[in-house]
Formats: structure tokens, sequence, C-alpha cells
């Protein structure tokens, strides 16, 4: 046994490290890019899909990072200039400003000036499709990001649960040396563990800072849309009361006040909460 090789060594004056074959020129000498690589050849059911999803978790943070980059935008001052424009009626120069952002959030700006133009009635319904398009694009890849950011430690630890079984096993058929074997062998096992791991981290941590962006860019379009039908309502009840005055002009000379019912006024030209 090796517990008594070992008694039988520290008898002669050896210390524990050394009976058991093991000193400190062999510790400081650990290589752990060798270890992972052993644990990488003899665990493939679970290092190879822990290193797909570390290919995956790279992949979507470089395409992500380059995409937010490209369309970051300046969104005070788009909507200082965008205020400007429509203060003026000028609807082709707030769609120039709103191009030349040359972002997302200025081709919703250019989306929701046209519709503005073309389209008050249902403008809200309209907008909040565009912007709902917009998210998606936003919000491209990031499901990959928490699903391996929830799986991977289960995949580390079922690589981990495999090695120390594997080990057990080995050890049950016993020999010498048998019980050093199963000590490196679990600490290879319990590599899958840390591997797992430390890619969940890395894309939980980049999916929460991904998604505060698309929540940014989500207030962002709101605050185009309250800008927009801030002067839609304008519009809106200016020909509204221009409308009312004239059905009453031309009932009043129908009519007689007397004769006049609820049921006769035209209310179309008001908003739905005033009819």
């Amino acid at each position: 046994m090796l517990i008594n090789k070992v008694y039988a060594a520290e008898s002669q004056g050896l210390g524990l490290a050394e009976a058991a074959g093991l000193n400190g020129d062999s510790e400081a000498h650990y290589n752990f890019l060798q270890s992972f690589w052993d644990y990488f050849q003899a665990d493939m059911i679970s290092s190879i899909p822990i290193t797909i999803c570390s290919i995956l978790v790279i992949a979507v943070l470089i395409e992500r990072a380059f995409f937010y980059n490209r369309n970051s935008c300046d969104i005070a001052f788009l909507l200082n200039n965008l205020q400007a424009q429509l203060e003026k009626s000028d609807l082709d120069g707030a769609r120039s400003i709103a191009a030349q952002s040359r972002s997302i959030t200025g081709e919703v700006a250019e989306e929701g000036i046209r519709l503005l133009a073309v389209q008050k009635e249902d403008f809200s319904k309209a907008y909040d499709i565009t912007v709902n398009i917009v998210t998606r694009k936003l919000q491209q890849y990031l499901p990959i990001l928490g699903t391996i950011g929830a799986i991977a430690p289960f995949l580390g630890l079922f690589g981990t649960v495999s090695g120390v079984i594997k080990a057990l096993w080995r050890m049950s058929l016993g020999g010498a040396g048998s019980s050093l074997e199963l000590i490196g062998e679990i600490s290879n096992a319990l590599i899958a563990t840390g591997y797992g791991l430390a890619i969940a981290i890395i894309a939980v941590v980049f999916n929460n800072i991904f998604n505060n962006i698309v929540k940014r860019y989500e207030d962002d379009f709101l605050l185009l849309k309250l800008l927009f039908m801030s002067f839609m309502e304008v519009n809106f009840f200016e020909s509204g009361f221009g409308n009312a005055a004239a059905s009453s002009q031309a009932s009043s000379s129908a009519y007689d006040e007397d004769e006049m019912d609820e049921d006769d006024i035209d209310d179309s030209s008001y908003p739905d909460f005033l009819q």
C-alpha cells in the first residue's frame, strides 16, 4: 500500500511530499497549458463543446462591438437639430440631418419624419412597428451569449464528473502509484469546471453590457417619438380647430340653434379622447 510506503519513508527522515514522489522542483515547474491540453485530449466530450462555445462568444463579442460602435450617435445633438428644422416645418431639412448621422438612430429618425409627413393619424403605430424591427437588429446574436452563459458551467461540471469517474475507475484497478495518478487526473478534471466558468462569466458580463446598450437605443427611439408627436399634435389641433369652425358655421346656416341636437354635431375632427 502507498500509505505504508509513505510511513516507512517518513521514518527514514523523508518528508511527506518527497515520500509521495512530489518535491518542490516538480511543483514549481507545473505547466498549466500542458495540463489543459491533457484534459482536452482526455475528455473531448466536454472540452469540444466548451471550446465551440468560447469561439461563438468571441465571434459575437467582436461582431456586436463593431456594430454598436458603427451605429453610435449623439442623440442630444440629433434632437436639437431635428427640433430646429421641424420648428421651421422643413421636413426635407430634418430628413437630411437624420441621414447625415449615418447610424441606426438616424435611420429611425428618417423613417419617423417620413411617417410624420404621410401618416399622421396612425403615426404612433407605424413608428412602433419600425422601432420593433430595428430593436430586433440590435438584439441579434445576444441570445447566443445568454444561452452560453447558462449552459457553459454545466458543460464544465459534466467534464469534471466524467474525469473523476474515470480516475476512480482506474484507481479501482489497483497498482503502484494509483493514488498519485488519481490526484493528477482529478486535478485535470477540475480544469473542465474552471474552463466552463470562465466562458460563462465572459458571456454573462458582455450579454448584460450589450443589453444595456440596446436599452439606451430604445430610450433614444422613445425621445424621437416624443419629439415627432409633439409637432404632430400641434399641427393636428390647428387643423382640427379650423375644421370645427367651418363645420359650426355650416351647421348654423342650415339649422336653427333650438333645433340642433347633440347627435348633429360633427366631432370627427377632434381627437378620440375629446369625441
